[in-house]
């Protein structure tokens, strides 16, 4: 996602406020915008409601990313 936020080799942090950041313009792309979102099938079927694998705390689920996303006038294009 960093690389299609903010080019290649492109940052996008480690956690939800983080990819805020990047989102909103504060670091990286400045909204609107449109991001193609490649191979959604394994994200939608890995980003659901339930528990990480590598961690004990909550999973964010792919609904949540994008509403987030659509929030900050970023249209996504799920391929």
């Amino acid at each position: 996602m960093g690389e299609a936020i903010n080019g290649p080799g492109g940052y996008f942090g480690w956690n939800l406020d983080a990819l805020d950041e990047c989102v909103t313009g504060q670091f990286g792309a400045h909204p609107p915008f449109r991001l193609v979102w490649h191979d959604s099938a394994i994200a939608a079927d890995r980003l659901v409601v339930g528990h990480d694998r590598r961690k004990p705390a909550p999973a964010i689920p792919l609904s949540y990313l994008l509403d987030m996303l659509s929030e900050h006038h970023i249209e996504v294009d799920l391929r």
